[in-house]
């Protein structure tokens, strides 16, 4: 499984950067997690659009789902997918639907994204194969088993997981990538974690919010859910170019005491 960063950005985006969005390949299949501000024009450098085969969404803040907008009117009006020849083209009886998971009421929230954009208001939906997923939930994605549990975060949130089905003879990793999404501190993403091969953690925070409910991480509190989970390698996301790198993996990794790494645009991870 071949993990490729394509934006790592907290809110607002690196110089020149994206949003959240990480693409997933592994023996034909193609996911993308989280389709955040800038990931759509960061993902056609990697990966046909169309050879996505599912997009799985964490959470509906801004930062990682404005890009299905671009994405879905690709989908919708890019010349490969009309029903007549269009330059070299040649036409499709049925334009190619890549499965969009989503949490519960991203319906009702693409709608209105798509709305405030001046885009028709099934927009996203139309382009996409939606389906809607709770905490707990589980499918199959090609060769991947797809996995998520609620962590807690300032509106519904969940962490995703992603263990492959088949695995090499006398293989002693775990064969899992765990994305813990946008996270507060969290007994759950540390649970649902346990044992990884590749661990992912928002590390947004220099130092824990003033005031007020938490919603994010630092890089020691990174660390410390790594150590926790007993994940073999932790990688900081979420993390702005603001925030010195180095310091980033120093904090995480006084607690982790493991291998850390901060998450960069196209930097590409491996999990057998």
């Amino acid at each position: 499984m071949r993990i490729t960063v394509l934006g790592k950005s907290p809110a607002w985006q690196d110089a020149g950067g994206a949003c959240s969005g990480y693409l997933v390949e592994e023996s034909g299949t193609c996911i993308l997690i989280d389709c955040g501000c800038g990931v759509f024009g960061k993902l056609r450098r990697h990966r046909d659009y169309i050879a996505v085969d599912a997009v799985l969404i964490t959470h509906l803040h801004a930062d990682h789902i404005f890009d299905l907008v671009p994405f879905a009117s690709a989908l919708t009006y890019a010349p490969r997918q009309q029903p007549v020849p269009v330059d070299r083209w040649p036409g499709v009886a049925e334009p190619v639907r890549p499965a969009l998971y989503a949490p519960h009421g991203a319906r009702e929230s693409f709608a209105l994204m798509c709305q405030g954009g001046g885009m028709f208001p099934d927009h996203v939906e139309q382009a996409f194969a939606l389906s809607e997923y709770g905490p707990g939930d589980s499918f199959r994605i090609g060769g991947i088993e797809v996995s998520f549990a609620a962590v807690p975060h300032y509106l519904p949130t969940c962490a995703v997981d992603l263990r492959l089905l088949t695995r090499p003879a006398g293989a002693t990793a775990s064969g899992r990538f765990t994305f813990g999404a946008d996270s507060a501190p969290s007994d759950e993403v540390v649970a649902f974690a346990q044992g990884t091969d590749l661990l992912m953690l928002e590390a947004t925070l220099p130092r824990p919010e003033r005031s007020g409910i938490r919603g994010h991480l630092t890089p020691r509190e990174a660390g410390e859910h790594a150590a926790r989970a007993g994940a073999r390698r932790l990688v900081l996301t979420h993390i702005s170019d603001e925030l010195d790198a180095l310091w980033a993996v120093d904090e995480a990794r006084a607690a982790f005491g493991g291998e850390v790494t901060v998450a960069a645009e196209d930097a590409v991870y491996v999990v057998e």
